[in-house]
């Protein structure tokens, strides 16, 4: 009986730490290479600050344009544990780093109907020309444009997915 006891209680520890599945969707990105450390799509110069399509593809939740559109939404679904995070380092390669170099990034933004997945998640450097805060810009170009009914989500979704510096110059414009 002891035995049974301590295994049911391993399989709940077990269980306990794997990440919980939840509804969501993979933006399939329509240009694969095999060349998995630049996207097809991008230039030379821009595919450095581009995620690597093979690890991070995109990924959606289940949700609808007044979700992302409440005011809050985005802090509600917010959830990326610490693990997780070191987990999207490991993932690149990145074993070590200065606070305020990177930061673990939605690929499709939570405001725009992104996940908290690790298929939806990349280190995203501060530095560079097409940094972190560049794409900020470009998320919030995206959701307003989806919240006044002048962009599908889906389409957003798709292009900050496939590639979100050519979706910045469609959207956002030249960089300024």
């Amino acid at each position: 009986m002891k035995r049974l006891l301590a295994l049911i209680t391993l399989i709940m520890l077990v269980s306990a730490c794997t990440e919980p599945a939840a509804p969501q969707a993979t933006i399939p990105n329509p240009n694969p290479t095999p060349d998995t450390t630049t996207n097809p799509t991008a230039s030379p110069a821009d595919a450095a600050y581009l995620p690597d399509p093979q690890l991070t593809p995109g990924d959606t939740l289940n949700v609808t344009k007044d979700d992302v559109c409440t005011p809050g939404y985005a802090s509600k679904v917010r959830d990326v544990p610490e693990a997780v995070k070191q987990r999207a380092y490991q993932r690149y390669g990145i074993t070590s780093h200065k606070p305020g170099e990177y930061e673990v990034d939605h690929l499709i933004s939570l405001e725009l109907g992104g996940s908290n997945a690790i298929q939806n998640l990349w280190p995203e450097s501060y530095s560079g020309t097409w940094n972190a805060h560049i794409k900020d810009r470009l998320e919030n170009e995206l959701h307003r444009r989806i919240c006044s009914g002048e962009l599908d989500m889906r389409t957003a979704q798709r292009a900050i997915a496939t590639d979100w510096i050519a979706a910045y110059r469609q959207y956002v414009g030249a960089l300024k």
